[in-house]
C-alpha cells in the first residue's frame, strides 16, 4: 500500500516536472524543422518562473469564478495522472477509482472552468476564444466516447491498465484495423484538444484568430503560470494515454523495485520524444485550418472512430 502511494507520487511529480520540458523540445524540433534557431528546451521553466514571480492584475469584473479556475485547469491533469499508467504496467493505489471516459470528463471540467473564467471579466476576446473552443469541444468529446466504446468492444474495459494489458497480452488484435483506426482518431483528438495545428496554433498571437489562447488573455503573473503548466501537463497525460494504453505498452516498470521504476522514467521519455517528433512534423507540414473547416478534420476524425467500433465483431 505504501509503495503504490509513494509510486503515485513519482507519477505526479514526472508529469508535473518534465510536462514543460516535452513542450520545450516540441518547440525546439519545430524551429529546427524550419531552419530556424529556436529558443531552449528549458525556456517553458524560465518563463513559468518570470510568470511566479510577477505582478496579478485582476479586472474589477471578475467573480471567484475568475481565481478558482486556472487551479481547477492545473490540478485536472494531476488528478487524471493517478488513473492512467505513466510508469508502472501494474495497478497503483485509486488506479480503479475512475476510467478513461472519467478522464476525460475531469480534463473537461477543467477546461469548462477555464472558458467560464474567459467570459467572467467581460472582455471581448475572451468569449469569442471561449465560445470556439467549447465549440471544437463539442465536437471533439462524442469522438472521444466513440473512441472508448470501441476500446471497451476490444478490451472488456476502459480501466486504462486493463486495456494496456490487452493490447500487451494479444498481439493479434493488436494489429487489427480497430486499433490502428483507434490510434488514428486518438492523434487527432490530441491535436483537437491541446490546441495544435492544423486546429489551432499555439504560436499565434493574433486575437481574432485565437482559440484555445484566447481563454487566458485575461490571466498574469501566477494564475497564468498555472494555465500554461496545466497546458503542457495536459499535453503530456493525453500523450501518455496513447502511447502506454494504445501504441506502445511495453517499456513500463513490471516489478515494484524501484529502479525499475526509475528505469521506466527514461523508457516512457524516449516514447515521448518519439511522439513529439511526429506532432512537430504534422505541425510543421499542415497549415491552419479556418474556423468553418474545423469540423471537417474532427469528422473524420469521428467517422474514424465509428468505423473502428463498427468493424471490431469481425476481429473478435
Amino acid at each position: 500500500m505504501a509503495a503504490d502511494v509513494a509510486y503515485n507520487l513519482c507519477q505526479i511529480l514526472v508529469v508535473l516536472l518534465l510536462s514543460p520540458l516535452v513542450r520545450g523540445i516540441l518547440t525546439r524540433m519545430q524551429e529546427r524543422i524550419q531552419a530556424k534557431r529556436g529558443p531552449s528546451i528549458w525556456q517553458p521553466y524560465y518563463d513559468l518562473w518570470k510568470l511566479f514571480h510577477k505582478d496579478e492584475v485582476v479586472s474589477n469584473e471578475a467573480t471567484w469564478i475568475f481565481r478558482f479556475a486556472p487551479y481547477a485547469y492545473f490540478v485536472a491533469p494531476l488528478l487524471v495522472t493517478v488513473l492512467i499508467p505513466v510508469l508502472t504496467d501494474y495497478p497503483l493505489f485509486m488506479a480503479f477509482m475512475g476510467d478513461m471516459v472519467a478522464a476525460g470528463f475531469i480534463l473537461s471540467m477543467g477546461s469548462f472552468f477555464l472558458s467560464l473564467a474567459a467570459i467572467d471579466t467581460g472582455n471581448v476576446y475572451g468569449p469569442m476564444g471561449a465560445s470556439r473552443t467549447r465549440m471544437v469541444s463539442s465536437l471533439v468529446e462524442p469522438i472521444f466516447m466513440i473512441v472508448f466504446f470501441s476500446v471497451s468492444f476490444a478490451a472488456n474495459s476502459t480501466i486504462p491498465y486493463v486495456v494496456q494489458a490487452h493490447w500487451v497480452s494479444s498481439s493479434r488484435q493488436f494489429f487489427s484495423p480497430t486499433h490502428l483506426l483507434i490510434i488514428t482518431a486518438f492523434v487527432m483528438i490530441i491535436l483537437a484538444e491541446t490546441g495544435r495545428i492544423p486546429v489551432d496554433n499555439p504560436g499565434g498571437h493574433f486575437e481574432l484568430a485565437m482559440i484555445d489562447e484566447a481563454k487566458s488573455l485575461e490571466f498574469s503573473g501566477p494564475s497564468l503560470a498555472l494555465i500554461k503548466w496545466g497546458g503542457y501537463m495536459k499535453f503530456m497525460v493525453l500523450s501518455l494515454v496513447l502511447l502506454n494504453v494504445l501504441v506502445t505498452p511495453w517499456g513500463l516498470a513490471t516489478h515494484t523495485q524501484f529502479l525499475d521504476v526509475v528505469a521506466s522514467v527514461f523508457r516512457v521519455g524516449a516514447k515521448l520524444l518519439a511522439f513529439v517528433m511526429v506532432v512537430a512534423v504534422i505541425e510543421t507540414s499542415l497549415a491552419k485550418l479556418r474556423l468553418y473547416r474545423i469540423q471537417d478534420f474532427l469528422g473524420v476524425a469521428f467517422v474514424t472512430a465509428v468505423v473502428a467500433m463498427i468493424v471490431q465483431p469481425f476481429h473478435l
